[in-house]
């Protein structure tokens, strides 16, 4: 096994276990993105760039999803809908 597929593997497993223990602690969500970004740093340095960009996005997505836990974790009140008019 090359050293570029070793990062790949590390970056895969990181996002599998960020995943699974997201319900834990909004850490592992942004552990999550980061794997995410080591994800899409794999795709782009081995040339499947679709995978790169995928996963890239996937970074952002949880990245905002981090941004809005990390909000209620510490104390926060959660965003309200605006009220409805009959």
């Amino acid at each position: 096994m090359d050293a570029l597929s070793l990062f790949g593997l590390v970056a895969v497993s990181a996002m599998l276990l960020c995943y699974g223990l997201e319900a834990r602690s909004h850490w592992w969500t942004l552990g999550f993105a980061f794997a995410c970004l080591l994800g899409s740093t794999y795709g782009f340095l081995q040339g499947a760039w679709p995978f790169g960009l995928v996963e890239g996005v996937w970074a952002l997505v949880a990245a905002r999803r981090w941004w809005g836990l990390r909000g209620r974790a510490n104390g926060a009140a959660p965003p309200t809908a605006p009220s409805q008019r009959p």
